[in-house]
């Protein structure tokens, strides 16, 4: 994917973390990291969502297009990349967020990284959450 990255600040809502185009499918796409492990805390999923609002104002709004012309008009997917699985919480905000954004052609794609198999107390594999 050819990117362009962006410096953050480190609130990171308003600042979008990558851009870059898919060369296989033609997509803009605009990353979103999440480095931190997912809490379920209202307050993280409130930034979440005001992170999302911010990359979709970027695409809609115009902002992008007078950035980066050259992406102007082409299909967008916002990716999150994430350092660990989505807690439950989460999930069904990125669900709502899925369905939201479906309805303004943008697609989701949620990327786990990094995120090992870890031993439960009963020695069973089991993900975490």
């Amino acid at each position: 994917m050819n990117t362009n990255p962006q410096k953050s600040k480190p609130d990171r809502i308003g600042m979008i973390d990558l851009i870059g185009q898919d060369p296989k499918t033609g997509e803009v796409v605009l990353v979103m990291n999440q480095p931190d492990e997912w809490a379920g805390s209202d307050e993280q999923l409130l930034a979440l969502q005001e992170r999302f609002n911010a990359y979709v104002s970027f695409l809609l709004d115009g902002e992008m297009a007078e950035a980066h012309p050259e992406l102007a008009d082409k299909p967008a997917r916002i990716e999150l990349r994430c350092a660990h699985i989505p807690d439950t919480r989460a999930l069904e905000l990125l669900a709502l967020i899925h369905d939201q954004l479906a309805f303004q052609q943008v697609k989701l794609e949620v990327v786990v990284r990094n995120d090992e198999i870890r031993m439960s107390t009963d020695e069973s594999m089991t993900k975490p959450e």
